[in-house]
């Protein structure tokens, strides 16, 4: 399409190496070109990644906030296409964040790691919803630990059940063995990540959560205040206004969920470590309940985070002592795959 809204050429290609060779060719012959794409889940990234290696500058779009097509009765391949290259050319694209493509392949890295983890509570779950039917339970305090193992291993069960359990606690020592494997690989990552360090002075925060935090944020300085940061985050009520009568409700949730998910695993610890953050806990759930109070807090560490990044200083509150401690663990875990 031109400046103007004409239509030079349409085009199906398939969303691979082929595919996206005749589509940049096509570019390449028809001049000086630019690009918009809308973001759908991960098929965008191999778009994005050709046109953006061959250098076509190229705009993701925000599904949600497109309305034009979000809100069209008719909505096709063909129509979507053509509306989002009049926003283009109008200049009225509401684009999305693209990180560089380290950030994205670290994103990936921590993705997977959390998929593996999801991968093992549902394990552990099969494991004890099995120890319920048959009303088994262990005088140890963790089942999963050294001698928990050992005791599943010996129990007596019907040959079915049996073969269940073994087959579940196999494939639990091998997601076992590659989470290990993903934590080596991730804290080699963060011994050389200034922003993972200065992050890891906060209390609940570890290595592992500074480094999605910081992959997730990106470059924080897109962001003009740390309200932008916890919107884009989700973790800002939604607002409704009718004249004068403003109505907030529960979180947005838009935004990063893995951002969402690691603020709020940090803040079940941080309430309880430290006085800033227990405070407020206790304040918040005094009026409206535990999960109201969690959420208060994972908000309040992500503004604490957002100046942090910005300021380039550490928690005022540290624990030295608890942050050497992280340090040490961190080098621990990089270096166990030289052992």
């Amino acid at each position: 399409m031109t400046e103007k809204g004409t239509i030079l050429d349409e085009l199906s290609f398939e969303n691979n190496n082929q595919g996206l060779t005749i589509l940049i060719e096509k570019l390449q012959n028809l001049g000086q070109a630019e690009a918009v794409l809308e973001s759908t889940g991960n098929f965008w990234i191999k778009t994005y990644e050709a046109l953006e290696a061959a250098g076509i500058k190229t705009t993701l779009s925000n599904p949600l906030k497109t309305r034009a097509i979000a809100e069209a009765r008719i909505k096709t391949d063909k129509i979507d296409a053509r509306t989002l290259a009049h926003l283009l050319r109008a200049d009225l694209v509401a684009a999305s964040y693209v990180p560089d493509k380290e950030t994205r392949a670290r994103r990936a890295l921590l993705r997977h790691r959390a998929g593996l983890v999801k991968n093992r509570t549902e394990i552990k779950n099969r494991i004890h919803n099995l120890l319920d039917k048959y009303d088994l339970h262990s005088d140890y305090s963790d089942i999963f630990g050294k001698h928990g193992l050992e005791w599943l291993r010996n129990l007596q069960l019907p040959p079915i059940d049996k073969t269940i359990l073994n087959s579940d606690l196999q494939l639990l020592d091998a997601l076992d063995q590659q989470i290990m494997s993903m934590n080596v690989e991730i804290a080699k990552i963060a011994c050389n990540q200034e922003d993972v360090k200065l992050l890891m002075t906060m209390p609940g925060i570890d290595y592992y959560a500074a480094m999605i935090i910081s992959s997730e944020i990106g470059d924080v300085k897109r962001f003009s205040e740390a309200e932008k940061l916890a919107s884009w985050a989700g973790l800002t009520p939604s607002t409704r206004q009718s004249g004068t009568r403003i109505k907030r409700g529960h979180i947005t949730k838009q935004g990063s969920r893995t951002l969402r998910w690691i603020l709020v695993q940090a803040a079940q610890n941080s309430h309880r470590s430290d006085q800033r953050f227990q405070h407020l806990y206790q304040r918040i759930a005094a009026r409206r309940g535990e999960n109201k109070a969690i959420i208060a807090v994972a908000r309040e560490m992500l503004t604490v985070a957002y100046y942090m990044l910005t300021r380039r200083e550490g928690y005022r509150g540290m624990n030295m002592d608890r942050y050497k401690e992280k340090l040490k663990n961190l080098e621990r875990t990089a270096n166990h795959g030289l052992h």
